[in-house]
């Protein structure tokens, strides 16, 4: 057989228990998956998808809001499994908070959550002979949503604890998970202290040898922790269990007579000292209580003390480990609602998880399991009368053509159970009402002949015990009346409440305060006595107080099958699976859904998500001589003709047949087929095929209208950008211009200062050439020290023109002479550049190398010698002077000049 253990009947999905663990299949990725799809009925059926239609109605707004998820199915079918992959699925995709605070607070949320599951299934889950961790009571699980859709909170409401367990386990079955979870898990230190030693056996603990999963003692622990359960409090509720298990080790025996109370058996096992100091309860208090009945009678409330029979104080020891327990249950639950628990403003929306027992029948059924199945046949029939019944009669009062479906109605059954004024819970309750020993025997005579004309109520006939059989949607069942009536009164001695509110325990103290006002009612009078409320009327009211819920809401099925009654993995019996599918309707609901239509639909709210669709067909409404929407559907266009539609409904209608057209394909002739539709009165109907079609069609015209807006907006936005081009390209070119001129002026600016600059250098050179050449006249060489005064110039520039003016005259001198100076008229020039003695000018005798360009020395003779020195400059442009001759040596940057001056000098 392949994985694949999920399937669509109608509304409902079927999941297959596979008996083995799959974890790719509940995997955070795959619920990501189901959460992001567009359409997640188009994948394949899994769990997610009834969560995220769930989701979805939620944030679709869509009337009534809130939902709730339905899980049913036999005991071990997997409902349990199921609920917790739910409450993973929305913790995953429900919590999606926008800052980091938020984000813990989320995850806070998340995980209390969670860890409220492990805690629940330990304390209220038990191994039976069908399940091993079959749930042994009901839960209605709320999960609070915000105005944003985020997981906010939780709330946990419970029904009927199978409480009686604690005391009596039938064969090859087991106690509540967290007895063994103690037995198995606690440390040598606590086993000390809640005198737990290994291996040890007791009475109320049977098959501890088998190993479960769901023994996990860390798993528990760590998760009470996360729910505001500290340690102290945890070893304080674990030493409580410890001494319930010790109180069922207490053993009676028969007493010889009946004025003496029973005796304990000698066995040292029997000790009541272990239980009293685990409870902290006084010894003989303890024992007292147990053994002698405390009677009050007459006007004056005399008191007599009765000792018990043996039965009788088995009954009392049960009875009192019965009522620790169950306060101790509804105590964590309570717990778990403070710590999950939103404020009532902060949430608005809620989607309810219903995990109740499923259907049961074992060969020993008593109250518990007539409570289970009763509360099993009321889900049935809220799907009945949710989908069957309530369908085909919205059907008919539209006035669409239906021809109805046969379908098994259990209100035959709820009649036989609960019915008025006659019925099997009605008899119990006054049975137990009636100040007499109540008798099996006489029981089933009662039942019997009160319903003999339920075709539901049946007689086994081969049973030597009093019993009488209930036909079932599910299936017959016999139920034994001995214990009924006990049970159902669940009796509850006072002197019990006493003894524990005389606790010095501080888990006990809380579970049992003392309240003057239960003393005060602890003493009424006879006549004042009221009627005791039985666990049928509380698991009645508490039942209809849920159903009450689920109407309020918007449902969806779950059904767990199982695939065999062995619990092995690959095995499929196809006769087992059949039964279970026709005991809940599944075939019926099939038919249903395959000639109805799931999708309805009001005229106002159709109008109002479809008019778009008029814009396919764009007329006000069909006038006489339009042609028909489509030829070839004659009865979806005669009954578009009768029906006395709105206009617009009208238009929309029309375009069905050009969707239809639009959306066939040319190797698929039969798409051409017209979409389903009906138009009622009030509703529009149809199926999932045309309510996908009109999506589509709508999803098309509003992507036409996008693509309207869009290329609007583009070129809306293209036209503003050009604009915005042409005007950056002006705003660059002016600046352009701006930054061009004032860059030419600052040319301007600096080529009239270098200009000016060079003329005044150009005009004093030539003077000062002219002067120190020519040489003759006098009056030039003494003015040159006066003309720069002509031309104030700043001091910088001051000290260059005379620096100019002391070195390039003798550069001058020295180029022109090597070439062009001859005779006296160098000698002049040597004179007057080196500012010599003009005394005697013979005295002196000049040597220069007339073959080399340029001069390379000029040394004197003996009696006077002047030696200079010239080699080229290593700076850049020093040789380079403004209008240079071909026969001019400039960048001399080292003279050296000897003079030797003689004595006669």
């Amino acid at each position: 057989m392949a994985d694949i253990f999920y399937t669509n009947a109608g509304c409902t999905l079927v999941a297959l228990n596979p008996f083995k663990p799959i974890p790719q299949l509940y995997s955070p990725e795959l619920m990501r998956e189901y959460h992001a799809a567009p359409q997640p009925q188009k994948l394949r059926p899994h769990i997610f998808t009834v969560g995220e239609q769930a989701y979805r109605n939620v944030k679709s707004m869509t009337e009534p809001v809130n939902q709730s998820v339905v899980v049913s199915g036999e005991s071990g079918a997997g409902k349990t499994w199921t609920s917790r992959c739910l409450m993973k699925f929305y913790a995953v995709v429900a919590t999606s908070p926008t800052s980091s605070e938020s984000h813990k607070i989320a995850e806070r949320i998340e995980q209390r959550i969670l860890n409220s599951n492990p805690v629940m299934e330990a304390f209220g889950n038990a191994c039976t002979l069908r399940n091993n961790n079959s749930s042994r009571f009901g839960k209605f699980i709320q999960l609070q949503l915000n105005r944003a859709q985020q997981i906010t909170g939780a709330a946990v409401q419970t029904y009927l604890l199978e409480k009686t367990r604690v005391a009596c386990q039938a064969s090859s079955e087991r106690n509540f998970h967290i007895f063994y979870q103690i037995c198995k898990g606690a440390s040598a230190d606590e086993r000390l202290q809640w005198h737990l030693p290994e291996g040890a056996a007791f009475s109320w603990l049977p098959n501890p040898e088998r190993i479960l999963e769901e023994d996990s003692f860390e798993v528990t622990r760590e998760a009470m922790l996360h729910l505001g359960i500290d340690t102290p409090t945890q070893n304080n509720i674990f030493k409580v269990l410890a001494g319930l298990l010790h109180l069922g080790d207490i053993q009676f025996a028969d007493s010889e007579d009946e004025a003496q109370p029973c005796q304990l058996k000698s066995d040292a096992k029997c000790s009541v000292r272990t239980p009293a100091s685990l409870l902290w309860l006084p010894e003989d208090p303890l024992l007292e209580t147990l053994r002698i009945r405390t009677i009050r009678a007459g006007r004056q409330q005399q008191v007599f003390r009765k000792p018990c029979s043996r039965a009788e104080c088995d009954t009392r020891r049960d009875c009192l480990a019965k009522l620790v327990y169950a306060r101790l249950f509804d105590w964590l639950v309570s717990v778990i609602n403070s710590s999950i628990c939103a404020d009532v403003d902060s949430w608005t929306t809620f989607i309810g998880l219903l995990d109740v027992y499923g259907f049961e029948s074992f060969p020993d059924n008593s109250l518990e399991q007539l409570c289970i199945n009763y509360a099993n046949e009321k889900l049935q029939q809220h799907f009945v009368a949710h989908y069957l019944r309530a369908q085909q009669e919205e059907y008919a009062v539209e006035g669409l053509e239906w021809s109805f479906v046969n379908y098994r109605d259990n209100q035959t059954c709820l009649d036989l159970i609960e019915g008025s004024p006659i019925s099997i819970c009605s008899l119990i309750n006054e049975e137990c009402r009636l100040n007499r020993p109540s008798s099996a025997a006489q029981l089933q005579t009662r039942i019997e002949s009160a319903l003999s004309g339920s075709p539901c109520l049946g007689h086994n006939k081969l049973s030597r015990e009093p019993s009488f059989i209930v036909v079932h949607y599910a299936g017959a069942v016999c139920y034994h009346t001995a214990g009924l009536v006990e049970k159902n009164k669940d009796p509850v001695p006072p002197e019990l409440t006493r003894l524990l509110q005389q606790s010095q325990d501080p888990l006990l103290k809380v579970l049992f305060p003392t309240d003057p006002e239960e003393e005060s009612q602890a003493k009424p009078s006879g006549q004042s006595r009221t009627p005791v409320l039985t666990v049928v009327s509380k698991f009645k009211a508490s039942l209809e107080q849920l159903l009450q819920v689920l109407h309020s809401t918007t449902p969806h099925y779950i059904r767990c099958i199982k695939p065999n009654s062995q619990g092995q993995a690959q095995t499929f019996l196809r006769e087992e699976v059949l039964s279970q599918l026709e005991a809940c309707g599944l075939v019926e609901t099939i038919h249903i859904s395959a000639a109805g239509f799931p999708i309805r639909i009001s005229h106002r709210n159709f109008v109002e998500r479809y008019e778009l669709l008029r814009r396919l067909h764009p007329r006000t409404s069909p006038g006489p001589q339009s042609p028909s929407p489509n030829e070839g559907c004659s009865e979806w266009s005669a009954h578009a003709e009768k029906a006395p539609l709105h206009p617009l409904l009208q238009d929309i209608l029309h375009t069905l047949p050009a969707l239809t057209r639009a959306a066939a394909t040319p190797s698929d002739p039969a798409e051409v087929t017209p979409a389903p539709v009906r138009c009622g009165r009030t509703k529009v109907f149809m199926t999932d095929s045309t309510l996908e079609l009109l999506e589509h069609g709508r999803a098309w015209v509003l992507e036409q209208c996008a693509r309207c807006i869009q290329a609007g907006w583009r070129r809306h936005r293209h036209r503003k950008q050009e604009r915005q081009r042409r005007a950056a390209v002006l705003i660059q070119a002016a600046i352009r211009s701006w930054l061009t001129r004032r860059h030419i002026q600052r040319l301007h600016m600096a080529a009239t200062v270098i200009k000016r600059a060079w003329q005044k250098w150009r005009i004093r050179m030539a003077f000062l050439a002219s002067e120190e050449l020519d040489g003759v006249e006098e009056k030039y060489f003494f003015q040159v020290p006066r003309s720069p005064s002509s031309f104030p110039l700043p001091q910088a520039q001051m000290r260059l023109l005379e620096a100019i003016t002391r070195l390039w005259p003798l550069g001058l001198v020295l180029a022109n002479a090597a070439v062009g100076v001859r005779g006296f008229q160098r000698k002049l020039v040597v004179w007057a550049c080196l500012q010599l003695p003009t005394s005697s000018p013979s005295s002196y005798t000049i040597q220069a190398a007339q073959e080399q360009d340029g001069v390379t020395s000029i040394r004197a003779l003996p009696q006077g010698s002047i030696k200079f020195h010239c080699r080229k400059s290593p700076l850049r442009h020093a040789d380079i002077c403004p209008e240079p001759s071909s026969y001019s040596v400039t960048g001399f940057n080292q003279i050296l000049l000897e003079r030797h001056r003689l004595g006669h000098v």
